[in-house]
């Protein structure tokens, strides 16, 4: 049977990525991506970046090894990374050179402006923009090396008696504390980030795709999180986790708001990684419990939301830069039609893109219709 709430989580998700860019867009705490606030004071709304950064993407590595394990119980190792390889491969490499440039044109009209191009063949400024298009891409990217890298992993585990251990221990009667305790895991891969990246060095890139700590999740996801007994088991206490992740999350945004939510110390830190595994336990507990259901909407939104997430920062690149650059809006207003807009023409933009041939394969990995 389909498992409708690990869909319904999926794509709730990644709706959620979407609101927090738009914050994002604007944090002025000059991280990589965005083109500042709106003043030099403190940004309330920021808070919304304090609330879904911890959990939301080890959550989709979680929900990406789950995915892995029921996928790989129907098909052969090399046909699932045959599909991996065009899902989120291409559209990562090829797609950038033929869509994702142009948000490297939004992502580097800042520099642009200050002259830094100024004499630059047009070939090389390009390629420049289409690398700076990668954005959330990096997602995919990791993804994609995970995927291999499972291949691997599951040769040692070929009779699948670990993960068999794995669905006894963690699904037993005790099995929600030891899945808590699991959090210290979560806090292990956060110590792999370089607490002091140095400039002009690719310790920022490796900050952004921090493989060690996301491989993490994924991996829970492939032996632990794949258990029905597991599932079952989170899905009682779903109340309890909510609870607790909801009052980890007061004492973080009230004892931290203002620090830079996306450094290495910060995303390193006990509370930090405390909050972040609870939400990622709440989330499914959650849903296991209350939303193991579907609609035409749903259905449509499963199908949909990884082409939506592809896609939609060039809405926001494109749209955010020329409101903050070029009109007098009041930020509440940016915030409310940026929002609003990334909600609408994402979608349609996706729809659009997966009706032309061959740009969709190269864009969102999609064989012929």
């Amino acid at each position: 049977m389909r498992k409708h709430w690990l869909d319904n989580l999926r794509w709730v998700t990644v709706l959620l990525v979407l609101l927090y860019h738009v914050f994002y867009f604007y944090n002025n705490k000059g991280v990589f991506g965005g083109i500042g606030g709106f003043g030099d004071g403190p940004q309330y709304q920021d808070v919304v970046m304090y609330i879904l950064y911890p959990w939301f993407m080890p959550l989709l590595f979680l929900l990406a090894g789950i995915s892995a394990y029921y996928a790989l119980e129907n098909h052969s190792g090399k046909e699932w990374f045959r599909a991996r390889t065009r899902k989120l491969l291409v559209p990562s490499t090829i797609g950038l050179f033929v869509f994702h440039w142009m948000t490297g044109y939004f992502n580097t009209a800042v520099a642009a402006r200050t002259g830094v191009f100024d004499g630059m063949p047009a070939v090389a400024k390009y390629m420049m923009m289409a690398v700076s298009g990668t954005g959330p891409l990096w997602f995919i990217q990791d993804l994609w090396l995970f995927s291999l890298l499972l291949l691997l992993i599951r040769k040692l585990d070929a009779s699948g008696r670990f993960h068999e251990v794995c669905g006894r221990v963690f699904g037993g009667k005790a099995g929600i504390l030891w899945l808590v305790l699991l959090g210290v895991l979560f806090w292990l891969g956060e110590q792999t980030l370089i607490k002091e990246p140095r400039p002009e060095s690719p310790d920022g890139l490796l900050n952004l795709y921090k493989p060690l700590f996301y491989l993490i999740p994924f991996l829970l996801g492939y032996f632990v999180f794949s258990n029905d007994a597991v599932q079952e088991q989170v899905g009682k206490y779903w109340i309890l986790l909510l609870s607790c992740a909801a009052v980890a999350c007061i004492i973080l945004i009230v004892t931290t708001f203002g620090q830079d939510n996306t450094s290495p110390q910060y995303l390193g830190s006990p509370l930090n990684c405390l909050y972040g595994w609870l939400a990622c336990l709440a989330m499914m507990a959650w849903f296991k419990a209350r939303f193991d259901c579907t609609s035409p909407f749903a259905g449509y939104m499963t199908r949909s939301s990884f082409g939506i997430y592809i896609v939609h920062y060039l809405v926001i690149a494109s749209l955010g830069y020329m409101m903050k650059q070029y009109t007098q809006l009041p930020p509440w207003a940016i915030y409310l039609i940026l929002a609003a807009s990334v909600f609408t023409l994402s979608p349609l933009l996706y729809e659009l893109l997966r009706r032309i041939p061959f740009i969709r394969w190269c864009v969102l990995g999609e064989k012929k219709r």
